[in-house]
């Protein structure tokens, strides 16, 4: 253990934006130290990438400098990559307390890691996709109701002829998982004048309107809350509990 608990050194695995990390260190100078060398990071393959090209890898005095970082960080931004010879990165962190991952379904990863009973706090990033997932699924709900791929081909195929698509207004949008994408789900929907309902959660008492959507189905009335689908959105993390939640007898 440090000698001094009053220093916090946070070590970013994975690539991230500069302007996030300067952000990370205004929080509390005086205490934090951050630890943060891009050129032992892999190439980001685009906006907002956080784990970098495959196949990235770190030269023996890189990789030294890398496990100094680990073995001095007492929380780690991202779960480190494992190192060349196949080691995983978190055994050159003894003093980790707590890691922050950059997704929200990391469910998985923590298994492999086998860190269901470990003492580390680790946090997701719960809530900060439901906007971008949510457009795409209104992106999905457009293109199929206006025909979008026929219009392509009609296009493509020099091909007019008029015909009538449908909308969305009125259609009944199924949703199971009222968390912060499902709640932002549906209050999209409910602005282009759709019926939302959802399947109430077991561990959740909240009510429709507290939900701001028109019906909240108990959690034993699924396949009663799909005979009135229009569509159905999923937005559960896949848990032993949700696999298989949706088979051929629901659809």
């Amino acid at each position: 253990m440090k000698k001094n608990a009053e220093l916090v050194t946070i070590f970013i695995t994975t690539p991230l934006e500069r302007s996030h990390v300067n952000r990370i260190r205004c929080v509390c100078p005086e205490r934090v130290t951050v630890l943060y060398n891009p050129e032992l990071l892999p190439p980001t393959r685009y906006t907002c990438d956080h784990n970098g090209i495959d196949g990235f890898i770190l030269n023996p005095e890189q990789e030294d400098r890398w496990k100094e970082h680990l073995n001095s960080a007492d929380i780690l931004w991202n779960f480190p990559p494992d190192a060349r010879d196949g080691t995983r990165g978190l055994d050159f962190a003894p003093n980790v307390k707590w890691i922050q991952a950059t997704s929200s379904g990391i469910g998985k990863r923590i298994e492999e890691l086998n860190l269901n009973d470990s003492d580390i706090l680790i946090t997701n990033s719960r809530g900060i996709h439901a906007g971008p997932l949510s457009e795409f699924v209104f992106l999905v709900l457009l293109s199929h109701v206006k025909q979008l791929l026929r219009m392509q081909e009609d296009q493509k195929e020099r091909h007019w002829e008029r015909f009538c698509s449908n909308e969305l207004a009125g259609q009944t949008l199924a949703l199971i998982g009222m968390g912060e994408l499902g709640r932002k789900i549906a209050s999209i929907g409910r602005v282009f004048d759709m019926k939302v309902v959802a399947l109430a959660s077991p561990e959740s008492h909240k009510t429709a309107q507290e939900l701001g959507i028109d019906r909240l189905f108990p959690h034993n009335q699924m396949y009663a809350m799909l005979g009135e689908a229009d569509a159905l959105v999923l937005a559960v993390p896949h848990t032993p509990e949700t696999h298989g939640m949706i088979d051929g007898n629901a659809l």
